[in-house]
């Protein structure tokens, strides 16, 4: 009984950061767009919740929710956002946590959240040259590992700031759910 319980509290909790990638996109949706971004540069704070699922829950988790914020790309903005955002979130999963393999915790999340920022653009930039049917987008490859870089940078600062008060949240719902 207890591993159901288990099971209950863990997908319980994969709902709730769902939700909580959710309205980060949202919100990151409502803000203005910086003066001197290169186009198509956003700060990714969806990306958070990937992050902290891979660092926390696990590799499976995290593609999880990858897929899942795809499948919102897919209902909100159509068929080819969702396979762009897919392309970017899953290559930045793979790529963190083979980082995450490799490294056995020798690297801060901060750091591995760059290489995630970085793989991100990088998957993204090839699901638009699939599309485009030509390897022409590539040129903007530079613009987007510089912005991949300054962009985990952010969101691994915030994962920092915030990843206490997100356990503290999973470790309430499982204290709840094993006193039933």
């Amino acid at each position: 009984m207890n591993n159901k319980k288990n099971k209950t509290s863990t997908l319980t909790f994969m709902g709730l950061l769902f939700a909580m990638a959710l309205v980060l996109a949202f919100f990151e949706s409502m803000l203005p767009v910086l003066p001197g971004l290169p186009a198509g540069v956003k700060l990714g704070l969806s990306n958070i919740v990937t992050m902290y699922t891979l660092f926390c829950i696990g590799f499976k988790a995290s593609v999880s929710i990858a897929v899942l914020k795809s499948f919102f790309v897919f209902l909100t903005r159509g068929a080819i956002s969702a396979s762009i955002s897919f392309c970017g979130g899953i290559l930045s999963v793979i790529a963190m946590a083979l980082l995450l393999l490799v490294f056995k915790k020798k690297l801060s999340y901060f750091v591995i959240s760059i290489f995630g920022g970085i793989f991100h653009n990088i998957g993204q930039l090839t699901a638009v040259c699939f599309y485009m049917g030509t390897a022409l987008a590539a040129y903007y490859l530079p613009v987007l590992i510089v912005s991949g870089f300054f962009m985990g940078m952010i969101t691994g600062t915030i994962l920092n700031v915030v990843m206490p008060h997100i356990r503290k949240a999973d470790n309430a719902i499982r204290k709840n759910d094993s006193s039933l």
